[in-house]
């Protein structure tokens, strides 16, 4: 009843245009004062202990990093290396675009991002090669969803911020510890490459049914010189992910390294960024960093409710004694989270359903980084469809398309991700080869 009466309440605040963070902390008082005896200096508390964690660090410096990057000039060298590579194929641009997607999403931890950054890029060349505009926005739409599946990843930090310090049993009765960012950044290299892999093929068939144009083949000599200009940033990912699995520093250590290293070569290496263009970039990074800590703070508070309520236990006995098993539990999360995906933004999301949703996997057997790689995959699916898909929004500003042409757009790569989510739902070895190869 009272999980009935607090996803209620929040129901009805949605409905009526408030924004999720807010609606979170008025969910929470309305029911505090009115149905607990939880004393309102607890609420105070909790409300600001629940960004004291040390990992929710990484958010703010990944997100300065990306921004170093987008202004910095490094994704228009990683356009020019993705298309020495790969533009004399069919619909080369476009395969370009999907590579050129991966490799920054490999450095920034964010999906609009990527498509801001490989979007207002590739979008205008493509359109100047001759290639319709839809076939462009659905690429990088599509493509720049990986900015949160290849690692670093701002939303696997979420998740493992939300899941810390569950108590999780499996089916034998053993305790079972959440996933760690660095068990999620490991596990997502696979996934992250098949679905760069997947995107690029439906790029590629579309380009060679429609006989799209290819680009002159290059040479090895400019390869080699697209390269050494995009190699600065490429360096960050062996920075980052060698840091974290050689022991040298922490995930969230690696995302402070991570800004430190992208000023240095947005500034003093690349020299697209002056010093007076830094002030705005902090700015901007600190406006969106203040969003995010203020609606993890408030799910927080949410969790803690929650968890006062025992919520969390009571679903998981509901949904086990529903006699579901791991196949049927999977697909009614999948079915959850593409229908929130509909209302509400990823951070959100995965804030609010892990730590319900989490417990229930793990007593049915399910590994808890499988089943954090598969939400994040729900999450890019639910950033390129409406009403609320972020990469739609920050596509249609490139574009100047509205989000009802840029639906049908992405249907074809879209239909590829709801593909790919199918397999990483059941095929846990997917997400777990490399971790469990690396001893993890």
């Amino acid at each position: 009843m009272s999980a009935l009466i607090i996803f209620g309440l929040f129901l009805v605040l949605l409905l009526t245009g408030m924004p999720i963070s807010i609606a979170l902390g008025m969910t929470v008082l309305t029911f505090v004062y009115t149905m607990t005896h939880i004393p309102v200096d607890i609420v105070a508390q909790k409300l600001f202990t629940g960004i004291e964690k040390f990992e929710i660090m990484a958010i703010p410096f990944f997100i300065l990093a990306g921004n170093f990057l987008t202004h910095g000039g490094v994704a228009r060298r990683m356009i020019r290396f993705a298309t020495s590579l790969v533009g004399h194929w069919h619909g080369g641009l476009g395969l370009a675009g999907v590579l050129a997607c991966a490799l920054f999403a490999a450095v920034s931890g964010s999906s609009p991002a990527t498509v801001v950054a490989i979007g207002s890029i590739i979008l205008p060349a493509m359109e100047a090669q001759g290639f319709p505009k839809r076939f462009g926005a659905g690429v990088v739409t599509t493509s720049g969803a990986l900015g949160i599946l290849i690692p670093p990843s701002i939303v696997m930090v979420m998740y493992s911020v939300a899941t810390t310090g569950l108590q999780m049993t499996d089916p034998a009765g053993q305790r079972v510890s959440s996933a760690s960012i660095g068990d999620l950044f490991i596990a997502g290299v696979i996934p992250g490459l098949m679905l760069a892999a997947m995107l690029g093929a439906t790029t590629w068939y579309r380009a060679w049914k429609n006989d799209y144009p290819r680009l002159a083949k290059a040479t090895l000599g400019e390869r080699w010189k697209a390269f050494r200009e995009s190699v600065w940033g490429i360096l960050l990912i062996v920075i980052v992910m060698g840091g974290i699995y050689s022991g040298m520093f922490t995930p969230t250590e690696a995302a402070a390294v991570s800004a430190v290293y992208a000023f240095v070569i947005a500034v003093f290496v690349y020299r697209d960024m002056s010093l007076g263009d830094v002030p705005k970039v902090l700015l901007a990074s600190a406006n969106m960093s203040a969003m995010l800590l203020y609606i993890i703070s408030n799910a927080a508070l949410f969790s803690f409710l929650m968890t006062n309520e025992n919520i969390p236990q009571a679903m998981t006995e509901w949904i086990v004694n529903l006699g579901l098993g791991a196949i049927g539990f999977l697909l009614m999360v999948n079915i959850l989270l593409l229908l929130a995906g509909n209302v509400m933004e990823p951070s959100s999301i995965v804030l609010i359903m892990a730590p319900i949703l989490t417990p229930v996997a793990v007593r049915l057997g399910i590994n808890p980084i499988h089943f954090g790689i598969m939400i994040v995959v729900n999450m890019e699916v639910g950033m390129c469809h409406p009403p609320v898909g972020l990469n739609l929004y920050v596509a249609s500003g490139i574009t100047r398309m509205g989000i009802s042409e840029l639906t049908v757009a992405v249907l074809p790569w879209l239909v590829s991700m709801l593909i790919f989510l199918g397999l990483i739902t059941y095929i846990p070895a997917i997400s777990l080869f490399l971790p469990r190869w690396l001893g993890m």
